[in-house]
């Protein structure tokens, strides 16, 4: 079992916190770099969101 497929199956179920720590980690890269690399650091947040099951939800409509 790869390191990916162990972290998916901890983080299964616990979508909206999984969700909260992407968002904190992302606001404390943001913090740290004054925002030079908010575009990235979003990017980032969505693929995270994306590969762990943090979805969007009702407060988070998607991004075009």
């Amino acid at each position: 079992m790869s390191m990916m497929d162990k972290l998916k199956h901890m983080l299964k179920g616990h979508e909206s916190q999984t969700d909260k720590g992407i968002d904190k980690a992302g606001d404390m890269v943001d913090e740290r770099t004054q925002g030079k690399y908010k575009g990235q650091v979003d990017t980032a947040q969505d693929k995270l969101r994306d590969q762990f099951g943090g979805g969007r939800g009702e407060d988070r409509p998607p991004q075009t």
